[in-house]
């Protein structure tokens, strides 16, 4: 087995660990902000969980690239130069779309196994408009947006320790640990007893995306063809998958692909052992519309944002990219904006929430 070949079968377990995870545990950043943020909000639990899953992905992650066992400036996500404006606009997008769709690409991926039918609509619309974006009718806008308002910016948070005398690891664990620490401790205490399966289910997804950074960095490691360095993310992925469904026989499965495949199959277990598939449509014309209107910002925002509330929100900020922490921002507004901002989105009937 070659290190494509080894990269692409890590990929599918991370991913089944992935959809097994938070199907049973409802891992959703829009239920957690809803909870948190809405007048009639459920608790903190959810939002908890995605706290402790962003302080292991940077705890892991920065360790691995301290040991010298991955190199995290070879990511997309490390640019020494963007456009902030453009990746504020993608991600106050992705933010605002999430809501409106009830959910993100990942939290529609999960429930999809599950018999849940508006969440084909969001992951149709979505990779649709995300590859429109990236390399089809609205790729000319992009590239040309891209160039607008670019600024210089060190790869990653480290690196601009370095003039004060840190060498790169040291720098690492210095931001790494206090951060990674003060999110642990904000996810942890206090934790009642019904919230400890939900807070595990947020380490899960933490430490899927540090082993993502371990297959492509370490397993593909190859002298004359290595994998392309990434972990999770469900924007480009799930248009790519769309894609190699109709056009297997003439391209190759990436790690992105192998992933969704892995968060389908994942999920479809855990819903057929806990006995949770059944089919669900949408109540009306205008739900639909609204799920699909919500897809296609995600997959526009997404793609202008390079990445989503997982490939930016926990993914990016796990090498501490100060890109990364514009589009987390982004997103965050454009969440605000939907759920208690002067756009407010309505929430969904009972028999449209999931």
């Amino acid at each position: 087995m070659d290190a494509v070949e080894l990269t692409l079968w890590a990929g599918l377990v991370i991913g089944l660990a992935f959809g097994i995870a938070a199907r049973a545990t409802g891992f959703c950043l829009v239920s957690g902000l809803r909870g948190w943020w809405a007048p009639a909000g459920t608790g903190t639990a959810k939002i908890r969980a995605f706290a402790l899953a962003l302080a292991l992905a940077i705890a892991g992650s920065q360790a691995l690239d301290a040991a010298g066992l991955v190199d995290l400036r070879r990511s997309l996500y490390a640019q020494t130069s963007f456009a902030p404006a453009l990746i504020l606009t993608g991600g106050l997008l992705f933010g605002y779309g999430m809501v409106l769709a009830n959910g993100c690409g990942a939290r529609a991926l999960v429930l999809l196994p599950g018999g849940n039918l508006r969440s084909f609509v969001v992951l149709v619309s979505l990779g649709i408009a995300a590859y429109a974006t990236l390399s089809g009718l609205i790729a000319p806008l992009r590239i040309a947006a891209s160039a607008v308002g670019v600024v210089a910016s060190p790869p990653d948070l480290a690196a601009a320790l370095a003039p004060y005398g840190f060498s790169e690891p040291a720098a690492r664990l210095v931001l790494a640990l206090p951060l990674a620490t003060i999110l642990a401790f904000l996810a942890l205490r206090p934790a009642a007893r019904g919230e400890r399966g939900t807070l595990a289910g947020g380490a899960a997804v933490g430490l899927a995306v540090v082993a993502g950074w371990y297959a492509t960095g370490v397993l593909g490691a190859d002298d004359f063809q290595p994998a392309p360095l990434a972990s999770l993310t469900f924007v480009a992925p799930v248009g790519e998958t769309i894609q190699y469904a109709m056009l297997a026989t003439g391209m190759r499965p990436s790690f992105g692909v192998a992933i969704v495949a892995g968060v389908f199959l994942g999920a479809l277990a855990t819903a057929l052992v806990t006995r949770t598939l059944l089919l669900e449509g949408f109540a009306s014309p205008q739900a639909m519309l609204r799920s699909m209107a919500g897809g296609a910002l995600m997959g526009v925002g997404g793609a202008l944002a390079l990445g989503c509330s997982i490939g930016q929100g926990l993914t990016g900020l796990s090498t501490l990219a100060p890109a990364s922490f514009v589009a987390a921002g982004g997103i965050l507004g454009g969440a605000w904006v939907a759920l208690r901002g002067p756009l407010r989105v309505a929430r969904p009937a009972v028999a449209e929430q999931s």
